[in-house]
């Protein structure tokens, strides 16, 4: 996709000896979706869970593909992502006959003919539509969220050939992420199986770090814009208001990340679980999403209109990266921030 070398994306401070994951994705670095779905493949026969001492592996391996192409991480996340899942519940993810499955996370809520499980007999049943499903459409299965008829929300494991799954990729219009379509899915009567109890999908402590994931995937997108500057300013004699946006963006890089490199310890040293897993999620996502914003307003400002006119790498990972980043929901995961830090009680500072 691009000419820009894969470079690794590390959080640790100096240069230390790649992990697993970091090596596959330096040597096989997708090309596309079905690129990016054989390598989300390769990726999950490791250990891939965060939380189980490879957690900043895990996150170097994602920045360093959204560096390259956010398209490609974005494919990639919500596969490993589901894994982790299916291995936090303490439940299986074998393959297929047919071949290796593909996984993706399907938990956004909203619209008018919400996702409601039912059971019946010995099985439950899933009927409505869920917004928001990235690549329904090519994937083998999904983790998907519903509620029960008490109310509660439950995640359940379903198979996407199924008869009645239908995925309407012609709702995305986005320019953005355009290879990853994540329109609406309709479910009539599809069989799920029950991944962990009622609840259980948004109280575990993996819900925080996949958020935290996330994260990296965009810390990585930004990091290839940031790039992009950093080549401008080694050509020629550079402007000083171009060296002064440099500067200014590599204090937003190295603030993002410090802040994954403390969150990847404290997840494998276990002080990430419960409140304070979730305070340091929400905490890292807000760092990393300033951040990315503040990147694109500057690397627009450092380079003029020319690259996204007439870079098309350039122009993509711009266009990426606005519509990834908008996972944080800006003022409103501010003010859940706020609300966290006062009902934990004591001053955090």
């Amino acid at each position: 996709m691009s000419p820009m070398p894969a470079l690794p994306v590390l959080l640790a401070a100096r240069p230390h000896q790649t992990g697993p994951l970091l090596s596959v994705v330096g040597r096989s670095m997708p090309l596309g979706v079905d690129d990016a779905l054989a390598t989300a493949t390769l990726l999950g026969t490791l250990a891939t869970s965060p939380g189980r001492g490879s957690t900043r592996d895990l996150w170097e391996a994602l920045a360093t593909m959204a560096a390259y192409d956010l398209g490609a991480a974005r494919a990639v996340e919500p596969h490993l992502d589901a894994l982790a899942i299916l291995e936090q519940a303490g439940a299986r993810a074998d393959d297929s006959p047919a071949g290796p499955r593909t996984w993706g996370v399907f938990a956004a809520e909203g619209g008018p003919d919400p996702l409601v499980a039912r059971p019946d007999g010995r099985r439950w049943l899933l009927t409505g539509t869920k917004p928001w499903c990235s690549l329904a459409d090519r994937l083998s299965n999904a983790l998907v969220s519903a509620r029960t008829p008490d109310g509660a929300r439950m995640l359940f494991a379903v198979s996407l050939a199924d008869p009645g799954v239908r995925a309407d990729s012609s709702a995305w219009n986005a320019r953005g992420l355009s290879e990853i379509p994540s329109g609406p899915v309709r479910f009539d009567a599809v069989e799920a199986a029950p991944v962990g109890d009622a609840g259980w999908y948004l109280d575990r402590a993996g819900f925080a770090w996949g958020g935290i994931g996330v994260a990296a995937c965009w810390f990585g997108g930004a990091v290839g814009i940031a790039r992009s500057v950093y080549a401008a300013g080694g050509t020629g004699d550079p402007s000083p208001f171009l060296l002064m946006h440099l500067g200014a963006i590599d204090e937003l890089v190295e603030s993002s990340r410090r802040a994954l490199a403390e969150a990847a310890t404290l997840v494998d040293a276990g002080e990430a679980t419960g409140s304070e897993g979730g305070l340091l999620a929400k905490r890292v996502r807000a760092t990393v999403a300033r951040a990315c914003e503040e990147i694109v307003v500057r690397a627009g400002h450092a380079l003029g209109p020319a690259p996204l006119a007439l870079d098309a790498d350039h122009a993509k990972r711009v266009a990426d990266l606005q519509l990834y980043v908008r996972q944080h929901h800006a003022e409103r995961d501010q003010s859940s921030l706020g609300r966290a830090l006062v009902a934990a009680g004591g001053a955090p500072w």
